[in-house]
């Protein structure tokens, strides 16, 4: 039986459908599992995606030519048939079922299987064949719970506001940014954001996700106008004169490459919260075993290591290599999460 999916340099390809997924160079038909902008990219003549990533995808590219998709709705495109299931990354995130002449892949773009009150959370999608990511793909990374995590941040503003210092926070300006914001205390004191994540947080309350109230940070905003403030910024807006004018600080970063001491030491933040929208090692070897496949792709992380581990547990496991980014620092808007 022929492949269902092939990867080629433009990105993953389905001949039957004459379709492109998250492709990374201009196509005619581009399905997109989610917003970031290492998957979903501009130049592509028509794009498609779920009801819940076109209004940040329109956002962030424009004017472009989109078809949209409720959760688990079949579509027939050529002599294929597609689907689209929550990921459970950021809101509106989707894996892509696609299935010919009976055989089922799935591309799971970006995805994690802890539900975080904000995306629509994951379900596994029963497949011959899964693309997955392994982005954090070593047992090193485990993220810390939601609600000890609240905690944890909760009690590290608390304690700066009232030492008279401010709170600066590195998040994703697309689904960390806003998880984290469900998360926080307000009774401690202004939340200040950056224009990047401010302007998805409009987005996200335009599709009546509620949110608590924050003010963008102006060139008149400072410490002394907001003091005590939580300012949620864009990791490459740390350590930049935007971030100075705050005065005395406490800098965090929120990742999951936190799992890793070397990482907050070489940035040098005060904090280190240990989060990612992506899965962990749990997460990534629950997801695969509920699929049920019995070939597995790994992208984009620690690939080499991550397809021993499955050749190890029985999968006939392949490394495919893309132009996706997974969890960086320095993007500078929120090419991952």
């Amino acid at each position: 039986m022929a492949d269902v999916l092939t990867f080629t340099d433009r990105g993953i390809y389905c001949p039957a459908g004459d379709f492109y997924i998250d492709p990374w160079r201009p196509v005619d038909r581009a399905l997109i599992t989610h917003g970031h902008s290492d998957h979903a990219r501009w130049g592509m003549n028509r794009y498609l995606a779920t009801t819940g990533t076109a209004p940040v995808m329109r956002h962030r590219l424009g004017d472009i030519t989109f078809e949209t998709t409720d959760y688990g709705v079949e579509t027939r495109i050529g002599d294929a048939t597609v689907s689209f299931h929550p990921a459970g990354h950021v809101p509106g995130s989707a894996q892509i079922r696609v299935a010919v002449k009976g055989e089922v892949w799935v591309v799971s773009g970006d995805y994690k299987t802890v539900a975080d009150g904000l995306s629509e959370p994951f379900e596994p999608v029963p497949c011959h064949a899964f693309i997955t990511e392994c982005t954090f793909g070593l047992p090193i990374f485990k993220w810390t719970p939601q609600d000890i995590l609240a905690r944890q941040i909760n009690d590290w503003w608390a304690a700066n506001a009232a030492a008279g210092r401010t709170s600066i926070l590195g998040a994703y300006a697309l689904g960390k940014a806003q998880r984290l914001l469900t998360t926080v205390n307000t009774d401690i004191g202004p939340i200040l954001t950056h224009g990047a994540i401010e302007n998805t947080n409009a987005v996200l309350r335009g599709q009546g996700f509620t949110l608590p109230e924050t003010t963008l940070v102006t060139a008149e905003t400072t410490h002394k106008t907001h003091p005590g403030a939580l300012v949620l910024a864009t990791p490459s807006a740390l350590g930049t004169p935007w971030a100075r004018k705050f005065g005395t600080a406490s800098t965090a970063f929120a990742s999951g490459w936190m799992a890793l001491r070397g990482v907050r030491r070489r940035r040098a933040a005060d904090r280190g919260f240990i989060v990612s929208d992506h899965a962990d090692w749990e997460g990534l070897n629950a997801a695969i075993k509920a699929t049920g496949a019995t070939k597995v792709f790994a992208t984009h992380g620690y690939t080499g290591a991550f397809q021993k581990w499955l050749s190890s547990q029985g999968y006939d496991a392949h490394i495919v290599s893309t132009d996706y980014q997974g969890e960086g620092f320095d993007q500078a808007d929120e090419a991952e999460a």
